[in-house]
């Protein structure tokens, strides 16, 4: 019974976030897909992002670096557990600890599907921890999915 309880409690803390974009699947998948691409868009509100490393298959590892405004540096990396183009991309992901290594890694799913002329994204990131956590990553990811459909207008252009 125990584990039911845990798996129901990380269960609720999770990020889900749908949003509809004003391209193809083949292009929002593409966004994702290299190091140029993502250094673009990548990263909440007011922040840059250095890609450090990007192996964009199956088993490959990344590692990024989102910089803000006050001057303080986020690493950030993982390994891609799956990749299906243009539909799926599943990754762990793990912040940077005090000694600049990976600390307690979660999982990032992104489905990409078609919705007439346009294409949906489901980004979803778990479990966390705690609601606060949880909390602190939706508003964090819903600024880095803000940024994507500038991108996408400019690819296309």
């Amino acid at each position: 019974m125990n584990a039911r309880t845990e798996t129901l409690a990380a269960e609720e803390y999770a990020v889900e976030i749908s949003r509809v974009f004003d391209a193809p699947p083949s292009l929002v998948f593409k966004a994702f897909s290299k190091p140029e691409h993502l250094a673009r868009w990548w990263g909440p509100k007011d922040f840059t992002t250095s890609v450090e490393k990007l192996e964009f298959r199956e088993g490959g590892s990344y590692r990024f670096t989102i910089h803000g405004l006050d001057g303080r540096h986020h690493g950030m990396s993982g390994v891609f557990r799956e990749i299906v183009e243009p539909d799926a991309i599943v990754m762990t992901f793990a912040w940077d600890d005090e000694n600049g290594e990976p600390g307690e890694e979660t999982l990032i799913t992104i489905r990409i599907s078609p919705e007439g002329a346009k294409t949906r994204l489901v980004f979803r990131h778990a479990p966390f921890a705690n609601a606060k956590t949880r909390d602190e990553h939706h508003g964090g990811w819903s600024e880095v999915l803000d940024k994507l459909p500038s991108f996408l207008s400019d690819f296309r252009g």
